[in-house]
């Protein structure tokens, strides 16, 4: 017993060790990049052809200082922030809805239903952009931020629907029938008590439809033709080839495009984490 318990403490620690190594080398392989482009963004041309991975020599703050100072940047931020928001107000409250029906009620044809949004995971964005481009402009949101709005509320409905649905049918019946009992109707059961009791699983799909959002690139780029609303991933390619012999600034940019994401995501992640696992863990 001794030696079968020494040999399985071994084994246990080789694969302890053996994944402490995988996570330090998956942490290399996100965090080096990002060292890379925030330590080049205070370097010119000049250094980052004969000095890559060393520090600067001089440092050049400007590069940081005259993105912070740009108008443009602030503008195409803001854009972002409002169409993500916007676009997860609408999803979230929408697919809440449709979730509620489809976790509660029992109708001829449901499954059906809800097959038809889980077929949507399944069809392609890039597929609709010319149809979509036809209805959009026919009427007329084109360099509407509606016109971004809009789809990317329907495309984010079916996982968002299929979450909440997750979540909404591990609420117990029995607080319904006492909701019910104290003279609660459907939608106060729905507004007053599933909702607060499902806001995990909300704070996750929020978190999923304003990241979503914000890494949209092609929507926007097919619809918004004023410049007056990029968003940051459309100014990150204007800047590009505005600078695109300017390394240094370029890297810069990115940097200060990517610290919102990164902001919002390390205060999200515990939202995101817990509202993805309370589903399985109350199941």
């Amino acid at each position: 017993m001794t030696v079968t318990s020494e040999a399985a403490l071994r084994r246990s620690r080789t694969r302890s060790v053996l994944l402490q190594l995988l996570v330090a080398v998956l942490a290399a392989i996100v965090v080096v990049p990002l060292l890379f482009a925030a330590i080049g963004g205070f370097k010119n041309t000049s250094q980052l052809s004969y000095n890559a991975f060393g520090l600067p020599d001089p440092w050049v703050p400007s590069n940081y200082i005259d993105i912070i100072l740009s108008f443009s940047f602030w503008r195409q931020l803001a854009n972002s922030v409002v169409i993500a928001l916007a676009t997860t107000v609408i999803v979230v409250g929408l697919a809440a809805m449709a979730a509620f029906v489809f976790a509660r009620f029992a109708f001829r044809g449901r499954e059906v239903i809800f097959t038809l949004f889980a077929v949507g995971l399944m069809f392609p964005f890039a597929v609709a952009i010319l149809p979509l481009f036809v209805l959009l402009r026919s009427l007329g949101l084109l360099d509407n931020p509606l016109g971004v709005i809009l789809p990317q509320a329907a495309f984010g409905l079916p996982v968002t629907i299929i979450i909440l649905r997750q979540f909404f049918r591990t609420i117990p019946r029995e607080i319904e029938e006492a909701a019910t009992i104290d003279g609660c109707g459907t939608f106060g059961f729905f507004w007053r008590i599933l909702l607060p009791m499902a806001r995990p699983a909300l704070a996750t799909v929020s978190v999923l439809a304003i990241v979503a959002s914000w890494n949209n690139f092609f929507l926007p780029l097919v619809i918004l033709n004023d410049p007056g609303w990029w968003t940051i991933p459309l100014g990150v390619q204007q800047f590009y080839g505005e600078y695109s012999s300017d390394t240094g600034r370029i890297l810069a940019y990115i940097m200060l495009a990517m610290v919102p994401a990164l902001a919002f995501y390390g205060v999200a992640e515990r939202q995101l984490i817990g509202g993805l696992t309370a589903g399985a863990s109350k199941g």
